[in-house]
């Protein structure tokens, strides 16, 4: 499918058009006199432990709660943690200490039943958290406060973790930026100039700083991946349908219950494992978690860019490059070819995200429009009028927000035959060429994390996220050490459906190859 000359018009008009606000908006934007700026060093070495380590630390008892009340220090130093439960989780670990004096059956009857035992845990807000708040962001839901727990926080709370709190969305969790006229705006922890991503943003930039250990995501297009990517930690978003979607607002309507995955957020490529082997529940034996990866015995693939997109922006040559040396390492260390491949429906990642998101369910009921979101619990805002009252300064919602309303209403979201063609094409050829042993490399996005309000700008370049979550394929987001301004460069890991345990040894492999997480306040 190639786009009609009206349509690559309108593109490049709508290009010109941003390309025209963003240099005003550039030369209008006062200093946020916070450029360069990141966290402090981490002094205490209990909060460079993982989870796995820290919970054997305390099992044996060389860790107390003293561990909680460094992380909640850590926490309110550093991120929009806008709601904690932080006098809760010193009283949790009051009783883990307890617990441990009173277990008569040793350490490993403990790690058997309790794995997570004392492991600080941070929420996506999207997520009920009992007696926290559930707004994501939107003013006209402050005050709503979760009375249970979204069953994967549950499960993480019987593994023995400790939630901190929740974090900050971005506004109804559809954008890439954490920042909402709730709860505020959320900052890198490398750069306090630029975006932690979104949704999952608050997620990002608590587990990047070090201010929890381990932490849950939603990702829907990207809202795990691109926080882990630009915040230079391990995300995985799991095979659909595996780990339970419930107690989650917004809600999921039309055929996006398909798309959308809850997945573990750490900075250490070994909580992955365990963390998702307690998530997924009853399902947990869909997946080949328990199954050990002969690295040498799979088929590498990579992909370097989409095609040339005219929806996106071309890939950073940082990255470009950090893939490549992804490519030789494996080559050189297990005598493996990689081979690089193209897909041309790539060129339509974003219109083929926009085009599912919009199919209605399989009893013919359209998703719930945005712009009724925006207006809950009331009546639905006029997108239209919103943007007006923003240019008066009155409006109650972001710009991103207001402009996912606009774009409803546009062509753009329509349902488009040919573009679910170009969907089926190459979910066929992905799934033939991945099969049950193939892992696959492919950009996390076209740049490193953004400064704030940029991607108002640059509005699709998700799409290298969004269309792995329509494609259903489970994928690993892994960090591979910082570029020259000491921002965090990634790659997504991509295999085929419940072929989970791929990439979560490919995680491994990487940490240990590339170094994984850093201290953003180290030199």
């Amino acid at each position: 499918m190639a786009l009609g000359c009206l349509q690559r018009l309108q593109v490049w008009l709508f290009k010109a058009l941003v390309g025209l606000l963003f240099a005003v908006f550039r030369l209008l934007s006062p200093s946020s006199g916070v450029s360069g700026r990141k966290l402090p060093p981490i002094t205490d070495p209990l909060l460079a432990l993982s989870a796995t380590q820290l919970a054997k630390k305390i099992r044996r008892r060389e860790v107390s709660g003293k561990y909680t009340e460094v992380t909640v220090e850590d926490a309110l130093l550093m991120t929009e943690t806008h709601r904690t439960e932080f006098s809760a989780a010193l009283q949790e670990a009051a009783q883990v200490d307890k617990l441990i004096e009173e277990e008569t059956g040793g350490e490993e009857v403990l790690e058997d039943r309790l794995p997570l035992l004392g492991v600080p845990l941070s929420v996506k807000e999207s997520f009920s958290l009992q007696g926290m708040p559930n707004a994501t962001g939107l003013i006209s839901r402050r005050g709503f406060v979760s009375t249970v727990d979204a069953p994967p926080v549950a499960l993480l709370k019987r593994a023995g973790a400790i939630p901190l709190g929740v974090t900050n969305t971005s506004e109804l969790c559809m954008w890439c930026e954490s920042n909402n006229h709730l709860h505020g705006i959320t900052r890198n922890p490398y750069d306090l100039d630029r975006i932690p991503g979104g949704s999952s943003g608050g997620e990002g930039s608590i587990l990047g700083g070090a201010g929890a250990v381990i932490g849950i995501g939603a990702d829907i297009g990207g809202s795990i991946r691109m926080p882990c990517f630009f915040c230079g930690v391990f995300g995985h978003k799991t095979t659909p349908g595996i780990v339970s979607n419930e107690n989650q607002y917004p809600p999921y309507s039309g055929r996006q219950e398909e798309y959308v995955s809850t997945g573990p957020m750490c900075r250490y490529a070994e909580d992955l494992l365990p963390m998702l082997k307690i998530m997924a529940g009853p399902k947990v034996n869909m997946l080949s978690l328990n199954t050990k990866v002969d690295l040498k015995k799979l088929r590498f693939f990579t992909i370097p860019h989409d095609g040339g997109s005219m929806m996106t922006y071309p890939v950073n040559k940082d990255l470009m490059q950090i893939q490549k040396q992804v490519v030789q390492r494996l080559e050189a260390d297990l005598g493996v070819k990689v081979q690089e491949v193209h897909f041309p429906e790539l060129k339509y990642g974003f219109q083929i995200w926009t085009t599912y998101m919009g199919l209605p369910d399989d009893k013919g009921k359209p998703p719930q429009p945005f712009a009724e979101l925006m207006g809950e619990p009331g009546r639905p805002v006029w997108p239209l009028w919103e943007l007006l009252k923003r240019f008066l300064g009155k409006s109650e919602h972001t710009a991103a927000a207001i402009g996912l309303g606009l774009l409803e209403m546009s062509p753009l979201s329509k349902p488009s035959a040919s573009v679910i063609q170009l969907k089926e094409k190459l979910q066929k050829e992905m799934e033939e060429l991945l099969g049950t042993d193939g892992v696959l490399l492919y950009p996390s996005h076209p740049r490193v994390a953004p400064k704030h309000h940029h991607p108002l700008f640059r509005p699709f370049d998700f799409a290298y996220t969004g269309v792995i979550n329509i494609l259903g394929l489970p994928v690993t987001q892994c960090p591979l050490g910082l570029n020259d301004e000491g921002l965090p460069l990634g790659v997504q890991v991509v295999a085929g459906k419940l072929q989970d345990h791929l990439t979560l040894a490919m995680a491994l492999y990487l940490e240990k190859t590339f170094g994984g997480w850093r201290d953003p306040g180290a030199n």
